[in-house]
């Protein structure tokens, strides 16, 4: 086993931005652990493929292990697995509550501190969190208190953790997205949501696959909230 090249670490893997996450990193020459609920085998040898719900630490646990096991070394973290539930505050349940809390906040806590210790053994790494511009500009009609409740916490938590590593080469960013073209919102709901962008257009995945790459390569850049969001995060 050669442990020269690079191996990132992607949740929610198994559609969307999260696969397109894969495939970006592969062509860059990346080995990449794919984990998801229901992420599908790859035949692709420098792709390692881990079922399972990342709320559980178990998830996490095997998707690091098995990735070093496999792989020789951790040197990226996507933290892309995210639920988003619009619903009037007092209209969610407690299930709806559970469920956001754990893929959103316990999730992203097991993967990156797992994570950490991989990149502290070879002195660096690099974790990106997939946030919301909601958590600064919420919207009318779009209700989402658990969204910016535990993407807040997360926009929080990079910047922390950036200043935590940023001696010991590991650097934390995150991208707060506005609303994008995913297999997750219909077609008939794309011109309404445009017109939530100052742009008049939502966002497409490959602009949140450039941004995460530019912050990929970004040496200089830690502790930053990037919005990818149309001008949402500027306001309207």
């Amino acid at each position: 086993m050669t442990t020269e090249q690079k191996v990132a670490v992607i949740t929610g893997a198994s559609q969307g931005i999260g696969a397109a996450l894969v495939k970006a990193y592969r062509d860059r020459g990346y080995r990449v652990v794919a984990t998801a609920r229901s992420v599908k085998p790859s035949n692709d040898a420098d792709i390692l493929v881990v079922p399972g719900d990342i709320a559980d630490r178990k998830t996490a646990e095997r998707a690091i292990s098995e990735g070093v096991a496999r792989f020789g070394r951790i040197d990226t973290l996507v933290n892309n697995a995210g639920i988003f539930i619009a619903k009037p505050f007092t209209q969610y349940t407690e299930a709806d509550y559970t469920a956001i809390l754990g893929v959103n906040i316990a999730g992203f806590f097991h993967a990156t501190q797992l994570a950490v210790v991989e990149m502290e053994k070879q002195g660096g790494g690099h974790i990106v969190q997939v946030s919301t511009s909601l958590v600064d500009n919420a919207i009318a009609g779009v209700p989402s208190v658990l969204a910016s409740l535990t993407k807040g916490g997360l926009n929080g938590a990079t910047k922390s953790l950036a200043i935590e590593y940023a001696k010991r080469g590991i650097r934390v960013n995150a991208v707060a997205l506005g609303v994008i073209k995913t297999p997750m919102h219909a077609v008939e709901t794309h011109a309404q949501l445009a017109n939530l962008h100052p742009v008049g257009h939502m966002g497409e995945i490959s602009d949140v696959v450039d941004a995460i790459l530019y912050l990929e390569s970004a040496s200089f850049v830690t502790g930053e909230i990037l919005h990818v969001d149309g001008g949402q995060g500027a306001g309207h």
